[in-house]
């Protein structure tokens, strides 16, 4: 396990983490990206804990890219510097992005805000996003992925939507019925594209 001390910790690289390694936040730590890098890369059984990360500027890259099998993202805080208020203008900055070969994903207990999305999620990726707050984005971005969204709540300001199903991705189970998807996930605001 690596621990975050205390203090702002500046990225200008990428760290890959490959299996088996933890970092984990401790209170007043802070990670900022200085450059347009996509600072963490999961490469499998991973674990992201506790994190607060942002940048300095809107970088067009995803904080955390996820490939491989059971990796997790848990009670983080990952946000965006603010942007003017249309959102369809802001540059594409996401907190996670999945690889196609992504499996058996975890994303629990985080915070997501000041982004164009909160995650963008590649066809052929699996997992569970659960007890997540997400506010002031365009909304989860689903492609032909296919995830468990349950226990997931929505702030202020609005998101443009909070979960988009584009075409392609699947019908039925775990996205159909609807309404059980916008039930289960604090009444969520859904665009179904399939």
């Amino acid at each position: 396990m690596i621990n975050v001390l205390s203090g702002t910790y500046l990225v200008t690289s990428q760290y890959v983490l490959s299996n088996n390694i933890t970092i984990k936040g401790r209170t007043g730590s802070f990670i900022e990206l200085e450059s347009p890098t996509i600072p963490f890369l999961l490469t499998g059984n991973n674990i992201l804990d506790g994190l607060t990360i942002t940048g300095n500027a809107a970088y067009p890259v995803e904080f955390i890219q996820v490939s491989g099998a059971n990796n997790q993202i848990i009670y983080c805080q990952i946000y965006g510097p603010n942007q003017p208020v249309d959102s369809s203008t802001w540059v594409v900055n996401r907190g996670f992005v999945t690889q196609g070969n992504a499996t058996n994903l975890l994303v629990r207990d985080n915070i997501f805000y000041s982004l164009r999305q909160p995650a963008y999620l590649n066809p052929g990726s699996t997992g569970i996003i659960m007890n997540n707050v997400t506010f002031n984005t365009r909304g989860y971005v689903v492609d032909q992925a296919i995830f468990e969204f349950s226990g997931n709540s929505w702030g202020l300001p609005e998101n443009a939507v909070d979960i988009a199903l584009l075409v392609g991705t699947t019908t039925g189970v775990p996205y159909d019925p609807i309404s059980e998807l916008e039930t289960n996930n604090s009444n969520a605001t859904i665009s179904d594209q399939r």
